[in-house]
């Protein structure tokens, strides 16, 4: 038997505004956004994971994507992005060339990816699955 086992393991990040982050994970991403007994936020995956987000007053964004969504449908998945509001040209074209809408397409090297930025400045992705 063993004391430390991976079972129920999850992520976190953090952000400067809870009450931003709640409104964009829950309401612009729709995901399931709950706060914890802590003030926190708890994002519960379809997939069965979770991520915890907390606030951290000198937060600094993520120099790195922190979160992927991986989609059947990237040029669909980054419309409806774009109507709800979310901005998926983050990048230059000098750092990674795109279309207009920010994808920038794999060509057979990797997925069809468009990165986006949630209130605090993490980066999100959606790419082809």
């Amino acid at each position: 038997m063993a004391a430390f086992t991976a079972d129920n393991a999850f992520s976190g990040f953090s952000v400067d505004d809870i009450d931003a982050a709640e409104e964009f994970y829950g309401t612009a991403l729709g995901l399931d956004a709950e706060r914890n007994a802590m003030g926190f936020l708890d994002l519960r995956l379809p997939s069965g994971g979770s991520i915890l987000v907390y606030s951290k007053p000198n937060h600094t964004p993520a120099s790195f994507t922190i979160l992927n969504f991986p989609v059947a449908d990237v040029d669909a998945a980054v419309d409806e992005l774009i109507a709800r509001g979310v901005q998926t040209k983050i990048y230059s074209d000098e750092e990674f060339p795109s279309d207009e809408r920010g994808i920038v397409r794999g060509n057979g090297r990797g997925p069809d990816i468009a990165w986006f930025r949630d209130p605090a400045g993490n980066v999100l992705a959606v790419m082809q699955a």
